[in-house]
């Protein structure tokens, strides 16, 4: 039985209307002058700012089940979001910084509520569990979740202090569940927690921003994936 047919009918027809390619290689520019434009007054700036060599940077779940245009989950923007991760991938492999890659992957044990909302299993035997092939040769650590937090029941926060991080940075998919959990969860455990607006990418506009709003207003401070590499080769700088 493949991931398609576990899913109700009705459930997987309205998941696939409310999906549009909102971003996209030519429109991301456009779409950060916009969010800049509307969140400016909402994002609130707390503590020392990104200290890029007190930070890891978290890849959420950029798997092939995400990713693949054939796959019924897939993300019609997340193409466009992938230079950039694996840029900030580069430039925080060649600093030696840490860089931890999750992988979603659910079984009728570990769904929990996942299981009844979405009637739908990741299963790790099956090539849609691998991450992008672009990203399969990257240097990191990979971490196995089962629910949108990426903290959940797993080695996240351990690894991230024994690489005395202080600060994480959120990118992968999708913007409104993992990515926005995973962000929440670090912030409750006294992490500084950095949100590229560009770095993330859901199934759509509205909750993308929606998570924006949320997470600038109490939880995180939104960046660019430009600012963030710029402040990285800064670093080399002194």
């Amino acid at each position: 039985m493949n991931n398609r047919t576990l899913l109700d009918p009705n459930n997987y027809v309205k998941i696939q209307q409310m999906k549009e390619t909102y971003l996209t290689g030519d429109s991301i520019e456009t779409f950060l002058l916009t969010v800049w434009g509307e969140l400016k007054d909402v994002q609130k700036k707390h503590g020392p700012g990104f200290i890029p060599g007190d930070s890891a940077l978290l890849v959420l779940d950029m798997q092939r089940y995400f990713l693949d245009p054939s796959s019924h989950a897939y993300i019609p923007s997340a193409a466009a979001i992938l230079p950039g991760i694996l840029g900030l991938i580069r430039a925080y492999n060649a600093r030696d910084l840490p860089v931890i890659f999750s992988q979603h992957s659910n079984s009728s044990q570990t769904a929990g509520m996942m299981g009844r909302w979405w009637k739908d299993l990741i299963d790790p035997e099956s090539p849609a569990f691998r991450l992008h092939p672009d990203l399969e040769g990257c240097d990191g650590t990979i971490l196995l979740k089962t629910q949108y937090d990426a903290f959940h029941q797993t080695a996240l926060e351990g690894h991230l202090r024994d690489f005395h991080v202080t600060q994480v940075v959120v990118t992968g998919v999708m913007t409104h569940l993992c990515c926005e959990t995973t962000a929440r969860s670090a912030f409750m455990r006294g992490f500084g927690v950095f949100f590229p607006i560009d770095g993330t990418a859901t199934y759509n506009r509205e909750f993308h921003l929606a998570t924006l709003r949320n997470l600038a207003h109490g939880f995180a401070c939104l960046e660019t994936v430009g600012g963030l590499l710029a402040a990285l080769e800064a670093m080399d700088a002194g």
